[in-house]
Order: structure tokens, then C-alpha cells, then sequence
């Protein structure tokens, strides 16, 4: 039953940091263009 007073914690602090880190890419414009890429393999050079 102690191992919950660790484990809870962790969990919400992962998911927190996974959270953080999706929002992070989202507000740099990581999922900016994202079908550009993938009609670029369509386009002629």
C-alpha cells in the first residue's frame, strides 16, 4: 500500500511533463504544414 504514495505522484507528475511537452510543440508550431509534408513526395523536383 506504500508503493501508491510513490507511484501516484509519479504518474501525475509523467503526465503532466507529456502534457507540458505536447503543448510546448503545439504553441512552437511543430503541427504547422503537416499535410504539406505529405504531398511533397508528390511534387516533381
Amino acid at each position: 500500500m506504500d508503493i501508491l504514495f510513490i507511484l501516484i505522484p509519479l504518474s501525475v507528475g509523467l503526465a503532466l511533463a507529456i502534457l507540458g511537452a505536447l503543448g510546448w510543440a503545439v504553441w512552437r508550431g511543430q503541427f504547422e504544414g503537416v499535410e504539406a509534408e505529405g504531398e511533397r513526395i508528390l511534387r516533381p523536383d
